[in-house]
């Protein structure tokens, strides 16, 4: 379950974690009224996905007037394929400087970890190694302050900036564990004069969990389009944010595909569980929520036990005739009825690959290329 900005921030203020004045708005005179009060202010939209600022989905306004001319345009407006129904005003803040710190569930270590570094910002995923603190958590014990100094002491902050960065890092983790959260990050952590301020935040929860979060929390359950019509359809799709769209039959071969992805150097779209019984019919309805994304390249990793390899071939030949795949296809067919799958494949100009890893590097080549 992800949380929209203006939801993670609500919830991160009440544990203490410092955050600029703002209020939702649906409509843009609720955006001028808003800023009247505040002054010179952000408007930004309030959509499930990353690179927002970007994209153009925040936008600065000095005046009331500006405000209600951005809200107009941005509450009419679509924001990488997502309606961006509602807006987060803000008081505008000095930045002096944007540092970046998370905590999310690591999978492989079975353990939270904390990540901070210096350097935050828009181009997070570029910062080096070097500039990266990583440190795991043992659930029994959490973060303490003695933690959260030995952290800031990494980072290379001093004095009483360097103690309200501890302070956040002991409280960020606080609103982690409380919401069963798989993800609580604060990106940019914005320096402003003498304070240290979350300028954006973002919380991912456990879905199962919710039944434990404190009374009063203000969540509803928040998908994308994309992800509400998969769930409809009885698939398991999460959008990510890079640019190979992945089709798979099965959780496990989905995450390694995922890895495997990463490990030649791409970066998956969207995670997306087809079912181990998927038919034609709801795999041309996945293949078309995965060309809506616009991805670089498509690739399908499906493995014919219940599902069909045929009825996979068949799918991708339909939804090619009626409405057209304007990306490669990268597919690794293999299973029950693996030889007509194939054949159909063919006849419609997709090769099939021998195994995950070929079919895998393949995508990522296409990805770069175009």
């Amino acid at each position: 379950m992800k949380l929209h900005e203006y939801m993670a921030k609500s919830i991160m203020n009440q544990y203490g974690i410092p955050v600029p004045q703002g209020r939702v708005a649906g409509t843009p005179q609720e955006v001028a009224a808003i800023a009247k009060e505040l002054g010179q202010v952000a408007v930004k939209s309030q959509v499930l996905s990353g690179g927002r600022g970007k994209a153009g989905g925040i936008k600065f306004a000095s005046t009331a007037e500006e405000a209600l001319v951005i809200g107009e345009e941005l509450l009419k407006a679509d924001l990488k394929g997502l309606k961006i129904e509602k807006v987060l005003i803000e008081e505008k803040i000095i930045i002096d400087r944007e540092l970046y710190l998370a905590i999310a569930l690591d999978g492989t270590a079975r353990k939270p970890v904390l990540i901070a570094s210096a350097h935050g910002g828009m181009d997070i995923e570029e910062v080096p190694e070097e500039h990266i603190v990583k440190k795991h958590i043992d659930v029994n014990i959490g973060i303490l302050p003695f933690i959260g100094r030995e952290v800031v002491r990494r980072m290379g902050l001093k004095d009483a900036i360097g103690k309200q960065v501890g302070d956040i890092i002991v409280k960020l983790y606080k609103v982690f564990k409380d919401y069963d959260a798989e993800l609580a990050e604060i990106n940019p952590l914005v320096i402003s004069g003498d304070k240290v301020i979350a300028a954006d935040g973002k919380l991912k929860l456990d879905d199962e969990a919710s039944y434990r979060y404190p009374e009063g929390t203000p969540i509803t359950e928040e998908r994308t389009e994309r992800e509400k019509k998969a769930h409809d359809l009885g698939i398991s799709y999460v959008e990510l944010e890079g640019d190979i769209a992945v089709m798979a039959n099965g959780a496990g071969i989905t995450m390694a595909t995922l890895d495997i992805i990463q490990y030649y150097g791409g970066q998956a779209r969207n995670f997306m569980d087809a079912g181990g019984g998927a038919g034609s019919e709801a795999t041309a309805k996945a293949l078309e929520i995965l060309i809506s994304t616009q991805p670089k390249v498509i690739l399908a990793i499906i493995f014919g036990g219940i599902t069909r390899c045929d009825d996979v071939a068949r799918a991708f030949a339909r939804v090619k005739e009626t409405m057209g795949i304007p990306v490669p296809v990268v597919i690794r067919l293999s299973g029950t009825n693996e030889a007509e799958g194939i054949r159909i494949l063919r006849e419609i100009g997709i090769n099939s690959y021998d195994n995950i890893a070929e079919a895998a590097a393949k995508a990522v080549e296409l990805a770069k290329a175009n």
